[in-house]
């Protein structure tokens, strides 16, 4: 058995050769050489050298051929034959004339707004605590803050504490309020201040952009945007008393805190005051028209509008909303109430705490369905009930439970 060697310098093993069973070398030197398994003539040698020496040819030329291509396609390649690929070149275009910016009209009313809005934060004197806080806008340069009057009205010894948004805080002194219609002037004694323009909600459009400035949670100058989703939902739907408004509807998001903040167009006008929340997409301001009147009443020394009309009337602490075919169907969608559709009755909204719902059990989220055995097909049905009783047994519908609840309600 014959073991072939790599040849030296060269890097090539021997190559066996089938006919003759002869090895056929290369010398370091580059001669053939063979070495036979058996004895063979000089003629047969020269044959196989001769073979060899054609296959070596062979070889060399198409290694020869491989080289050139390489050269001729590294030279194609230099003169562009194929598409350079060239890195781009550093843009120029400057923020202001970006897409950004040209697209980035929130911001812009944002900027425009933001130093007209205040955070309100209502404190227990007796234990220097914060018992809640709401969001106002400022309507003068002479100190003069237009609310929402459930955000400010509560005890007596209770201090309200304006923060403007340079971060001053002072404190501010109540200086009108219309319950009915929820809304408050306080008043700061801080002089040249930025008032915000107060548009006109009477020609709003569904669909309108409109942006919700206010402090929810206590973290001011927090924006949320959105639509005007309807102009007409009037106080009766909402189950707000006596008032006879329609609300502006949006999908702005408006949660706790930014009660009594600007709702404001894209021209940077107050067209509405952030006032309810029933769900994630429904929420309600009062129209900017209203509010105009109130505090031009106020400004010419009137007395506030609609204090004349109220009475003293029972209470049981809760927002509520008469639950409509639309409102219904929206809620349903959200998994928000599991109804049927012959089932009437108003959306608790809001549950103030310490107040006769809250003691009696009633929870945001629930739907009250009966009072006092008498079917509840709307917030006047309710309000006719604390007329005339003070107790009241209340069948509440909550998730797929019913609950049977007292509540005692208080003057």
């Amino acid at each position: 058995m014959l073991l072939s060697k790599p040849v030296r310098n060269l890097g090539i093993r021997c190559i066996p050769l089938l006919r003759r069973q002869n090895v056929i070398r290369l010398s370091a030197s580059g001669d053939l050489q063979t070495s036979p398994c058996s004895s063979s003539s000089s003629d047969a040698r020269e044959r196989q050298k001769a073979s060899f020496g054609r296959r070596l040819a062979g070889t060399a030329g198409m290694f020869a051929a491989g080289v050139g291509l390489g050269m001729a396609w590294t030279q194609f390649s230099d003169n562009d034959i194929l598409p350079r690929v060239e890195a781009a070149a550093p843009t120029t275009e400057t923020h202001s004339t970006s897409r950004r910016k040209t697209n980035n009209f929130i911001s812009d009313v944002v900027k425009s707004c933001s130093p007209g809005v205040v955070y309100i934060e209502i404190r227990d004197g007796r234990y220097n605590r914060m018992t809640s806080n709401g969001s106002g806008f400022i309507v003068s340069s002479d100190g003069l803050i237009m609310t929402n009057a459930h955000v400010v009205s509560s005890r007596i010894k209770n201090t309200v504490i304006i923060k403007l948004q340079d971060g001053t805080s002072v404190v501010g002194q109540i200086e009108c309020l219309d319950m009915p219609a929820d809304l408050a002037l306080v008043r700061i004694p801080v002089k040249n201040l930025t008032p915000m323009k107060l548009g006109v909600s009477n020609d709003l459009e569904a669909g309108e952009w409109v942006v919700a400035i206010g402090s929810p949670l206590a973290l001011s100058n927090t924006v949320t945007a959105g639509v005007v989703s309807t102009i007409g939902r009037t106080s009766l739907e909402l189950g707000l008393q006596g008032n006879g408004m329609e609300y502006i509807q949006t999908d702005a998001s408006i949660t706790f805190g930014n009660s009594g903040g600007p709702l404001v167009n894209l021209d940077g006008e107050v067209i509405g005051i952030n006032t309810m929340k029933i769900t994630s997409g429904i929420s309600f301001a009062i129209p900017i028209d209203y509010a105009k009147e109130f505090l031009q009443n106020h400004l010419k020394g009137l007395k506030d509008k609609g204090t004349n009309e109220m009475k003293k009337r029972r209470h049981i602490g809760i927002t509520m909303v008469t639950i409509t075919p639309e409102l219904r169907y929206e809620m349903t969608q959200r998994n928000m109430i599991s109804i049927s559709d012959d089932v009437t009755g108003v959306f608790v909204v809001k549950v103030v705490i310490g107040s006769p719902a809250h003691k009696g059990g009633l929870r945001p989220g629930d739907v009250v369905t009966h009072i006092n055995g008498q079917q509840v097909k709307n917030v006047q049905d309710i309000f006719k009930c604390l007329d005339n009783n003070q107790s009241l047994n209340v069948l509440v519908k909550r998730g797929t439970a019913n609950l049977d609840l007292t509540v005692v309600a208080e003057d």
